[in-house]
């Protein structure tokens, strides 16, 4: 009999770790969904009508040669992506691909950073709610302790420099501060003169991370990755899993400067990106999958403008909590009395997957998101059956007391002046 007990043998900050849970550990799709959930791009990857064009014959896979290991070192795919964020927005200067390092989606890169710079035990992270849940599940999974500095009230969602340029100060063994930007859930952008105030603090010894894994929904030349050739003390990641509608691939990127670069590549393991992925991305950064990506950023644009349009006229919607430059929206569900409310939040989000097949995200949890529901944009079909359902839910929830909407309420003013 074996003497093996999982219980005094595994670590106790693995026994003790609350998974990341997505909204699909509940709710399993079966292909009839409608999935706005996950902030994937709803109008598919940048390399979708490739196949189609006369011009181009799509990414170039070598299936022979897959029984050989891929590109250890991928600088054809970082040059790519070094012509796509030297901008000169920021900086004069030219990053290169000795500023990249590039892993298995951003999450890779975020417990990359941790196990480069945090000693297990002794180190914290610091992290700003509400925020992208990964941060706190790998620093548990690391052993690295953390530090919570709530982001300022909504809509704004903007950084309390103050504060956090106090705990660096004050509070011993923080090495990582990550920062998301535009935010998730709340898809606000944070000013770029506060995220220069935390690089220039003048006694902490630790590197400000910023997580831009929806830059690309934001205006041209936001993206602050060329940043890095001027602070080296800066790490910009990026993911090919929303603007690019890569989710499937799995590829992320970090720019920072070229000795942080060093650490990273040489902690990685050897051949950390397939070859069908390098393929596929090469193809999805080159100039005619740039081409397909910005097409479909217009769609989504235009389907998230008509979702601020529509959604205020819904009964029970309260207001918009967050920012717009990202590819989902974070809404306040109202209760009876016309105030946010997580237990109509929680019951219209299980209606809308169990009954309507409409899977959004319930993130009434999340610090300064009472009420709150983050909704993917989808296509034009997707936002069209989204929002005749969340309006019959809505209805059935809230029963027949539900608050009209300040939209609503206009329109009668105005319609009772005109009767009188």
């Amino acid at each position: 009999m074996s003497a093996f007990n999982l219980e005094t043998c595994a670590r106790p900050n693995i026994l003790a770790l609350e998974p990341y849970r997505c909204a699909r550990d509940d709710y399993k799709d079966d292909g009839t969904n409608i999935l706005l959930d996950a902030n994937e791009n709803a109008y598919g990857p940048s390399l979708k009508a490739a196949a189609a064009s006369s011009a181009s014959s799509g990414p170039e896979i070598d299936f022979v040669g897959l029984h050989r290991y891929p590109d250890p070192h991928q600088r054809e795919l970082k040059q790519l992506l070094c012509d796509l964020r030297n901008t000169h927005h920021h900086t004069d200067k030219k990053i290169s691909p000795d500023n990249l390092f590039v892993g298995v989606g951003s999450d890779e890169a975020i417990d990359g950073l941790m196990r480069c710079f945090c000693v297990p035990g002794r180190d914290r992270i610091l992290v700003c709610p509400p925020t992208y849940g990964m941060y706190s599940v790998s620093a548990q999974v690391n052993d690295v302790g953390l530090v919570k500095i709530p982001l300022l009230p909504a809509p704004t969602f903007a950084l309390d420099v103050a504060k956090i340029k106090e705990a660096l100060s004050n509070e011993p063994n923080i090495k990582l501060l990550y920062l998301c930007s535009p935010g998730n859930p709340t898809g606000a952008p944070l000013a770029k003169e506060d995220i220069r105030q935390l690089l220039e603090h003048p006694t902490w010894n630790g590197v400000v991370i910023v997580d831009e894994a929806y830059v690309d929904f934001s205006p041209e030349g936001t993206s602050l990755a060329e940043w890095v050739a001027e602070w080296p003390n800066l790490a910009v990641m990026q993911t090919s899993s929303k603007g690019f509608g890569m989710a499937g691939i799995r590829l992320g990127s970090v720019f920072t400067s070229e000795p942080i670069a060093r650490l990273l590549n040489s902690m990685k393991a050897p051949y950390n990106i397939p070859s069908p992925t390098s393929a596929l991305a090469i193809y999805a950064f080159s100039p005619d999958g740039l081409a397909i990506m910005r097409a479909n950023r217009e769609k989504i644009v235009a389907q998230r403008e008509r979702l601020l349009r529509e959604l205020p006229n819904i009964k029970g919607i309260g207001r918009l909590r967050g920012g717009i430059e990202s590819n989902f929206l974070l809404y306040e569900l109202l209760n009876k009395n016309g105030q946010p409310d997580n237990a109509t939040a929680l019951a219209v989000y299980e209606t809308l997957a169990e009954n309507k097949g409409v899977v959004v995200r319930f993130r009434g949890k999340e610090h300064g998101c009472l009420g709150c529901l983050r909704i993917t944009v989808g296509t034009e079909i997707e936002v069209t059956r989204f929002l005749e359902s969340l309006r019959k839910t809505l209805a059935d929830v809230n029963g027949n007391d539900i608050p009209l909407s300040k939209d609503e309420e206009k329109r009668e003013v105005e319609a009772n002046a005109v009767i009188s």
